[in-house]
């Protein structure tokens, strides 16, 4: 249990104690601020600790969004301060001092939550303050303020209010209109039956992968379950959210889980599919993983360019005023956002689609409107890298080098060709990087398996690769280089696989690339939680991408179609299980970030 200490005088009537005690906290009464600093000094390391005037006057759900939040380690509302037990020692030294100048006198005359949230900001102490809208906090200094203050409490309903602001701010179109007006209103039901966000995100893969079976079962019943089905699991992919931002649940696993499970739900998805069509005689594994491929590419282009972007200096252009300027007529927004093809338009054309039409036609479809989405949302980012003039920095580079990706290979070449790489022009990386995946893909494409062309050009992409990360990626259009090097990787799994002919080995390289995805996914995720890149024994192991690309083409080329399946399906199995026990231990360790996913529509 937490413990919050009342400071100042009470007042006849108020509700604070209860407020409090509703929200988990054990409620202690402090009568100056030697004895506010005594408490805090007795309360278990281990426990949150806020410190609360008991003349606060506000709604219930303003205490919780100032108190109750996990992921920061100081947070403020007026009148109520709070630490997590990171943030113990920094919230001590605030009180010590300001006891220390004010002589342990009563409080009754001003804040003292309020000013200890002063000290720690003069201290330099990052503060999480709660947009409270039109949510009411405050300290009322004399009983006509007080009045007016309970009045403007009763005129605002804080459960609507707590309602609504469990809805993400920004959405797409479909999850805004069709589904986030019901779904808030069952994680308000999860919440008040003790459910968490972690069981409705286990729900909603649950359901994603019972749909997936129906879909395998080729069958036109299967396919209306499975489109019926994916539609259900959206619901309570929102719903989870909603309730995490509704009760205040966050978490580290529930962060891994809410990061991962949605493209785990797709890719399964795109693999029922596959199954079911080739139930029907209808052969298309290529077009699944195609699909699979333009997703993930998608995704990286994403988190490539905000990364490239995150705390890029003078970072404005022509492009994104006029951005900006379109934002003020509500349609263009829907429209934009519409065109990008977001999960929720995505999984409701998938839906559709399945259960009316066949997976062929499904995957033409999905393939169509990604590769549209794609090309609009790129070309876009790279016009406004263009005009920008942004000065990028090193963590961004660094951020960047880590979605390379690049493994001992390429990393050896770019150590190798260091010095004439500084001489080569600022667009040099992704023009290295791209000419070098359209070599490697071009032989790939040859007619006929085997032979030693792909493996030639494996090896030339290894160098390519190698010179395209030899300098910091600092280069207005660098933030290219990792979806340069995931669509060179990825293709040419694809096309290997497909050349060999043989039943089994599209779904092998479905099976590889979806665990080489997740591994760069998990890169992703890691980063934007400030917690660097997976270890580098990790992009050891599995050979980084310049390695892997050049071992898949080598076997080719070496093994027989039906050994190459197999060796498909064994390197499939490894990458997984290397990937995924590192990826466990990480995210469900006390250090990794509480990271989730607010602004990622895709």
């Amino acid at each position: 249990m937490s413990t919050a200490i009342l400071t100042g005088q009470p007042v006849p009537g108020s509700s604070i104690e209860g407020d409090l005690r509703s929200l988990g906290f054990d409620v202690r009464v402090a009568v100056d601020t030697a004895d506010a600093e005594r408490l805090v000094a007795e309360a278990p390391c281990e426990q949150r600790i806020a410190l609360v005037d008991a003349r606060f006057v506000g709604h219930v759900h303003a205490l919780r969004l100032g108190l109750t939040d996990p992921r920061f380690p100081l947070a403020a509302v007026p009148g109520a301060v709070t630490a997590q037990p990171d943030g113990r020692t920094t919230l001590t030294r605030a009180l010590a001092r300001e006891n220390s100048a004010g002589g342990g006198t009563a409080v009754a005359v001003d804040s003292l939550p309020d000013r200890i949230v002063t000290a720690l900001a003069d201290d330099g102490a990052e503060v999480h303050r709660p947009e409270l809208g039109s949510l009411v906090a405050a300290v009322p200094a004399d009983p006509q303020a007080r009045n007016e203050a309970r009045q403007a409490v009763a005129e605002v309903d804080d459960e609507a209010v707590r309602l609504k602001s469990a809805v993400k701010a920004r959405d797409g179109f479909f999850t805004t209109y069709f589904i986030s007006p019901y779904s808030r209103y069952i994680a308000r039901w999860c919440a008040r039956r003790g459910l968490t966000p972690n069981q409705v995100t286990t729900a909603s893969l649950v359901t994603a992968l019972i749909a997936a079976a129906c879909a395998a079962t080729g069958t036109r019943g299967g396919f209306v379950a499975a489109g019926v089905l994916l539609i259900a699991s959206f619901v309570l992919d929102c719903t989870d959210g909603q309730l995490a931002r509704y009760s205040l649940q966050y978490s580290t696993l529930g962060a891994w889980l809410d990061a991962t499970f949605d493209r785990a739900k797709e890719y399964a998805y795109y693999a029922g599919l596959a199954l079911g069509a080739a139930r029907g005689g209808d052969d298309v594994w290529a077009l699944a993983l195609g699909a699979m491929i333009l997703q993930t590419c998608r995704h990286v282009v994403d988190f490539s360019f905000n990364e490239a972007n995150h705390d890029a200096t003078a970072n404005t252009s022509p492009t994104a005023a006029l951005s900006g300027k379109l934002d003020s007529v509500g349609w263009t927004v829907w429209v934009r956002r519409m065109i990008v093809l977001p999960i929720g338009e995505r999984w409701a054309m998938i839906a559709v689609l399945t259960a009316v039409t066949t997976p062929r036609i499904t995957f033409y479809a999905l393939l169509i409107g990604c590769a549209f989405a794609a090309t609009y949302t790129t070309a876009g980012r790279v016009l406004r890298s263009l005009t920008r003039k942004a000065r990028r920095t090193d963590r961004a580079a660094r951020a960047l080098a880590d979605l390379a990706d690049s493994g001992p290979l390429a990393q050896g070449v770019a150590r190798a060709l260091q010095a004439p790489a500084r001489r080569l022009p600022g667009f040099a990386a992704p023009v290295v990087a791209l000419l070098g995946g359209l070599v490697l893909v071009g032989l790939a494409w040859q007619p006929g398996y085997g032979g030693p062309l792909a493996a030639v050009g494996a090896v030339i992409y290894a160098v390519t690769s190698g010179l395209a990360v030899a300098r910091p990626l600092k280069g207005a259009l660098d933030w290219l280089v990792p979806p340069f090097f995931r669509a060179a990787e990825y293709c040419t799994i694809l096309l290997l696989a497909a050349k060999t002919d043989v039943n089994g080995a599209l779904p092998a390289a479905f099976g590889l690339v979806g665990a080489v995805a997740y591994h760069h996914y998990d890169t992703v995720y890691r980063i934007r939680g400030n917690a660097g890149a997976p270890p580098a024994w990790l992009v050891r192991a599995v050979g980084g991408q310049e390695g892997r690309t050049l071992l898949v083409a080598v076997l080719a080329a070496v093994l027989t179609a039906s050994q190459f399946t197999v060796a498909l399906t064994v390197l499939a199995v490894a990458v997984a299980l290397v990937v995924l026990a590192e990826s466990i231990r990480f995210w469900v360790s006390a250090g990794a970030p509480a990271v989730h996913d607010e602004g990622e529509p895709a």
